[in-house]
């Protein structure tokens, strides 16, 4: 039987491009901070970025406590990884690796012994633990868009707790924990089931998607809503915010080759044009619907585009990357209507964006899946049949399905215990004054008693 961590020593160029992908992840939750803050109205943009900044803090720690165990120990009956044997990182911690070294007198080289530190396939594993780490952080602030302007910050904070233990951390074992990679036996989705999920269509969009939606609903919808206008304040800050995002994703995606290989190099081209045409999608989309195209519109078609392409990345071509980003940037565009029919609150469009990408993504991989790609593995359209297309269909259901109960669980727990929703005089005052007691624009002082623009000397 193989051990776990393996030792031995690690690839540098393996090493490096981790470390960055690590990096260029954690960017993605900044990046949506901005992206969710320029969406709400100004009482509500500090609120809004501290969602993700305060996500960045709970999951950090209770990934090193339990969490990376939960998600890649070996696997406890088909729901989770076993939560002590990597508890506190426990025999994941090494120093740096060393050849042998052969003695030379001549030289005054003495010999060494190799020194091996433990490793997840060729890096260490604690770049493994962090590069994961950043998933967990993204998953959790995703939700945060569908419950702006109106829930508790306490609550949130409780509720990112509870969710990332009991719905994040087991998905991301059946979604990425494969057999023989970090523990012996990995979870069910990725090993018996063998749906493609590359980087997270499942553990991350549909899984934040679905939990966003049930969160909505039970904390109920903004007061004044849809009646009273609620417009983006700040366009800019999206348009800032979906930069990020596409610039961090290129970890997300190309990062999930593990390797600075070939396959991290066509992850990162498919992403880069599905991506690309699902804004082009969505601004289509907008112009035929209501007759402009909008700054809005382009910097949700690329957040809609980098969703679907997520898991399918390593498993389409070119082709099947134009396929995916123009079929979600329609449906998309279409899906954030859903919430005015069907009478729910979704704040920022995280179903009809996440969600629905989620889905498209991963099911057309059913479809589109091209055999001479990294997965391998042949799609309706490639002469593959309908073998893939059900796996992805239980891959995502079953995903939806858990990640939906169990959320309305924790979400009543939550309501019930420390309360979930702002008052009405705070959700009127706006969450950065009741919840921070900070304002993200300071309006009073402007001008107040300033020489700008004046002359010297000169009343005015």
């Amino acid at each position: 039987m193989d051990q776990f961590p393996t030792m031995g020593i690690p690839d540098t160029g393996d090493t490096a491009w981790m470390l960055i992908s690590a990096a260029m992840v954690l960017l993605m939750t900044p990046g949506l901070a901005f992206f969710y803050g320029g969406m709400v109205r100004a009482k509500s943009v500090l609120n809004m970025i501290m969602m993700s900044v305060s996500a960045m803090g709970v999951v950090t720690v209770l990934w090193v406590l339990y969490g990376y165990s939960l998600a890649f120990g070996n696997d406890v009956g088909n729901l989770f990884g076993d939560p002590t044997q990597f508890f506190g990182l426990k025999g994941l911690i090494g120093g740096n690796a060393a050849e042998a070294v052969v003695e030379d007198p001549g030289a005054g080289i003495e010999a060494a012994e190799v020194v091996n530190i433990p490793l997840v396939f060729t890096f260490p594993a604690t770049v493994f633990v962090a590069f994961q780490l950043m998933f967990a952080i993204i998953t959790v602030a995703l939700i945060s868009g569908a419950v702006a302007d109106r829930i508790k910050f306490s609550g949130w904070l409780v509720f990112v707790a509870l969710w990332v233990t009991v719905v994040y951390f087991p998905v991301a074992h059946w979604v990425f924990s494969f057999d023989g990679g970090t523990a012996e036996t990995g979870g069910w989705i990725a090993n018996k089931l063998a749906a493609i999920d590359f980087a997270g269509g499942t553990a991350v969009h549909i899984n934040a998607g679905i939990a966003g939606l049930v969160l909505a609903v039970i904390l109920g919808k903004r007061r004044g809503w849809p009646g009273t206008p609620m417009r983006p304040h700040n366009l800019p800050f999206v348009m800032l915010g979906a930069g990020l995002l596409w610039f961090g994703w290129y970890g997300f995606n190309a990062g999930s080759a593990t390797a600075a290989g070939g396959l991290a190099g066509s992850t990162f081209v498919t992403t880069t044009v599905a991506t690309a045409m699902a804004m082009l999608a969505w601004l289509l989309t907008e112009r035929i619907r209501d007759g402009k195209a909008t700054s809005l519109g382009a910097a949700s078609g690329i957040v809609a585009g980098l969703v679907a392409i997520t898991p399918s990345c390593s498993s389409v071509n070119v082709l099947g990357a134009l396929v995916i980003g123009a079929v979600a940037g329609v449906l998309c565009a279409l899906a954030v209507g859903l919430k005015y029919k069907l009478g729910y609150d979704d704040s920022l469009d995280v179903v009809g964006v996440h969600l629905v990408g989620g889905l498209v993504g991963t099911l057309l991989i059913g479809l589109v899946a091209a055999p001479e790609t990294g997965a391998g593995v042949a799609g309706l359209f490639y002469g593959g049949g309908v073998d893939q297309l059900w796996r992805q269909a239980v891959g995502a259901g079953a995903v939806l399905v858990y990640s939906g109960i169990a959320t309305a669980i924790l979400a009543l727990i939550v309501k019930f215990t420390v309360g979930l929703r702002l008052s009405e005089e705070d959700e009127s005052t706006g969450p950065d004054e009741a919840e921070h007691a900070e304002t993200g624009y300071d309006f009073a002082t402007v001008g107040a008693g300033s020489t700008l623009g004046r002359h010297p000397g000169v009343e005015g």
